[in-house]
Order: C-alpha cells, then sequence, then structure tokens
C-alpha cells in the first residue's frame, strides 16, 4: 500500500497544478488538512483502504469531511484519485505534497520531543540555536510529548536525531554495566 514513488508523482502532478492556478500554499493547507485527518482518525485510513468499499460510497465519505474545508482544485484531484483507484494513496500523497511544497519554499521541518510540554520561550530559544548553527532559516516546528523520555528533549531534522533525553542516558548506563566495562579496573 506505501507506494513513495507513486505519491510523489502524483504530488508532483498536483503541485505543477497548483503553480499553474497560483493556488500552491492554498493546496498546501489543504493537504495539510488531510493529513491532520488521517493523523488523527485512523478509521478513515482504514476505510480509504478497505477493500469492500465501493469506491462511489468512498467519494461520498470524503466528500462528507472534506466539502466546504477544501478549494475546488484539491476536492477535484481527490475525486480523480478515487476514479482512478488511488484514493489508498491519499496519505501519502498528502505527505509527499507537503514535503515537496516545503522544498519549494525553502522550509525545513524541526521535530522537537520532550516529555512534557514545551514553552514558547524554550521553543523559539531551540529554533534560534538551530538557525544560528546552521543555513536553514525558514523552520516549520513540530512538537510532540514522549513521557518515556523522563526528561530532556530529542530533535529531529533532515534526517540527523540528536538525543538528549534521560531515557538515552539511562540506557548508555545500563549498557555500561551489563558490558561489564569497570570490572578490569576493580582488579
Amino acid at each position: 500500500m506505501n507506494n513513495p514513488r507513486l505519491a510523489g508523482r502524483y504530488a508532483k502532478s498536483l503541485i505543477d497544478l497548483a503553480k499553474e492556478l497560483n493556488q500552491v500554499d492554498i493546496v498546501c493547507t489543504d493537504m495539510k488538512f488531510v493529513q491532520s485527518i488521517c493523523k488523527s482518525n485512523p478509521d478513515f485510513v482504514l476505510v480509504l483502504r478497505s477493500p469492500i468499499i465501493k469506491p462511489g460510497t468512498k467519494e461520498k465519505i470524503i466528500e462528507s469531511i472534506t466539502t466546504g474545508r477544501v478549494n475546488i482544485t484539491t476536492s477535484s484531484f481527490i475525486r480523480l484519485l478515487v476514479r482512478k483507484g488511488r484514493e489508498t494513496n491519499l496519505p501519502e500523497i498528502a505527505n509527499a505534497y507537503i514535503e515537496q511544497f516545503n522544498t519549494l519554499r525553502n522550509i525545513h521541518r524541526l521535530k522537537i520531543i520532550t516529555a512534557g510540554p514545551i514553552s514558547d520561550d524554550l521553543k523559539n530559544a531551540i529554533v534560534g540555536n538551530v538557525k544560528a548553527s546552521t543555513s536553514f532559516q525558514n523552520i516549520e516546528v513540530e512538537t510532540a510529548i514522549k513521557e518515556e523520555l523522563i526528561g530532556g528533549y530529542v530533535l529531529e531534522m533532515e534526517g540527523a536525531l540528536i538525543d538528549a533525553s534521560i531515557l538515552k542516558d539511562l540506557k548508555d548506563i545500563k549498557k555500561q554495566f551489563m558490558d561489564n566495562q569497570y570490572i578490569h579496573k576493580l582488579r
């Protein structure tokens, strides 16, 4: 089901159409809306991928969710996907469109994962440090909470991962004890 090449091609076609119609930003907002639906409602993704539900029914379900919330270009594109039997790839196409939009606008995504909610001041300080240490000026921040980190943070950006969490430190200490790295110093 996950076909990144297909999603990339459809996203490229949509972004090219949006450029012609001067609606790149509007369609990106629509794709972010579709992405948020797919992330927050796994049942919607299951409906899209179900071979039992007929395409006409899927189209009605999608229209009931998107009517009045997306523009005509995005709506027509989604209907085309349903007619071509590619609605199963809609979540991946939305993700691919957003990635291509970010590349087009030179926007870099930064994900900050913490053990608890992060203040805006701390978020801005982290973004400031990233801007100072890289050449990136347009940074889009996403935050997530994972209580198992205990403390600290994890940063993900451009395929790089910086893990400064308490959980990582505890795992490193556990590994050191399991490897018996200090036994030879006791003798």
